[in-house]
């Protein structure tokens, strides 16, 4: 009997500590984290006050950074608006979301729901960094209609693939790095992807997290079932009746099906040409046309696709406002020397065996405000690069310490999870709770793989 009592005990005090600390979080979190354009608002305002209080810039200086700054990321914000008006098309695709509810089959308890969106989003950065965004979204939504889980757990579950996004194969500084042209090419020379995203160290991160989140997001499941205000949004499928009567000749066209079959043809025949014949891989925009030839595809005429797209568009609006403010900040972290000094300040205790923990937290504290990777690594070489080599530490090792935590901190960092937001129709205070604590667990894996692997 004691014996008994002692096994129930053993096994239900870690679930109840989780659920009790996981609760506390995000009910925290819910209550005092204001939308995320508030807080794109209030980071203007402190990195524009600390670019005159800390680095003695002049006001009119600083002003001017911000106002020319704040568009030079008009043709990145398209892409990701076209990405995000992509995902919501086809999370209203019929033909799709029957395929989703096939999948909801295999994982038709919580459990297995939030382990295998997890996975799906972890798999999809992997390859591009928007497909994990886009995947993991449609995943999460098409499972919550089918599994009686959380919603804002699933949802989160499908965001925590973006972490390993920078060791994947669409990661920005390996790339750069990589280039025969690059800023820092004389001094560092050219960094090819096996001495970066192949080697033991990075591999063993992605490795690591892909076993560990999925495992840690099931572990935060409440087993419960999801209540009526935490459900996905209705699908924007419009239906065109059969045999449909058209009052003018260019309805027709509206409806057709041939244009759609047409259009998209050429589009997915271009992704194949451009990605695999001239092997240029999977890019944005290459992603972008393979997301909407898809789209028209799967809603099989022009109508379908832009009823759903009307319905959905509201969604987008805190996306684009969005993007000039942390443009404006990533221009006067820049341009005024905060971002630099940041990087010296939180690398100072470096030693050779500790820099890349430290280039690693300097990265994810930057990324905060800066969350654009290949930027942020432009900010940040300059300090970290003449620090690595005093040290005797490898450039790679360094590199990669900044883009895993440009990675790292998307958890916690709202703009990069607009996205996904506008296709789930959730807020960022439904997801942050748990980001948080998904943060300490990846983080403490990604510092042990650098300081250690």
């Amino acid at each position: 009997m004691l014996k008994s009592a002692t096994r129930t005990f053993t096994r239900t005090l870690p679930r109840t500590f989780t659920r009790t600390v996981t609760g506390a979080i995000r009910r925290l979190v819910e209550r005092h984290l204001p939308d995320s354009l508030i807080i794109a608002l209030l980071l203007s305002l402190a990195v524009i006050i600390a670019a005159v209080a800390v680095e003695r810039q002049s006001p009119l200086a600083v002003l001017d950074m911000w106002g020319n700054g704040a568009f030079s990321l008009l043709a990145l914000s398209m892409q990701v608006l076209l990405m995000v008006l992509a995902g919501i098309a086809l999370a209203g695709a019929a033909p799709l979301n029957r395929g989703w509810s096939r999948l909801a089959g295999v994982a038709h308890t919580p459990g297995r729901a939030l382990v295998l969106v997890s996975l799906v989003a972890l798999a999809a950065s992997l390859l591009h960094w928007g497909l994990g965004l886009v995947a993991g979204a449609l995943c999460a939504r098409a499972l919550a209609r089918h599994v009686p889980v959380d919603y804002r757990l699933l949802v989160a579950s499908a965001y925590s693939g973006v972490v390993v996004w920078h060791g994947g194969l669409s990661g920005r500084i390996p790339h750069i790095i990589a280039g025969q042209s690059h800023p820092f090419a004389d001094r560092i020379g050219t960094l090819g992807l096996d001495d970066t995203l192949f080697t033991t160290f990075n591999l063993g991160i992605v490795a690591s997290l892909c076993v560990a989140l999925p495992l840690f997001n099931r572990l935060l499941s409440s087993g419960g079932a999801a209540d009526a205000t935490n459900t996905p949004p209705p699908d924007n499928a419009a239906q065109t009746p059969r045999g449909p009567r058209f009052s003018r000749p260019v309805e027709r066209l509206e409806h057709s099906r041939w244009l759609s079959r047409l259009v998209a043809g050429l589009g997915l025949a271009f992704v194949l040409y451009d990605a695999l014949w001239l092997r240029k891989g999977l890019t944005l925009d290459t992603l972008n046309l393979a997301l909407f030839a898809a789209a028209l595809l799967l809603h099989r005429t022009p109508q379908r696709l832009y009823a759903c797209l009307r319905a959905g568009i509201e969604n987008t609006a805190s996306l684009i406002l969005q993007f000039p403010l942390y443009a404006g900040i990533m221009a006067v972290m820049a341009q005024s020397g905060l971002a630099l000094s940041l990087t010296e300040a939180l690398i100072a205790p470096a030693t050779a065996a500790s820099l890349s923990f430290w280039v690693f937290i300097s990265a994810g504290a930057l990324n905060l405000l800066v969350p654009f990777g290949g930027e942020q690594w432009l900010m940040q070489a300059p300090a970290v690069i003449p620090t690595a080599e005093a040290l005797g530490v490898g450039i790679p090792r360094a590199a990669m310490a900044v883009a895993w935590g440009d990675a790292w901190s998307n958890l916690i960092q709202p703009f990069w999870l607009l996205p996904m937001l506008a296709i789930t129709g959730l807020k960022a205070r439904d997801i942050l709770g748990i980001g948080l604590l998904q943060l300490l667990v990846s983080g403490a894996l990604i510092s042990a793989g650098l300081l250690w692997l």
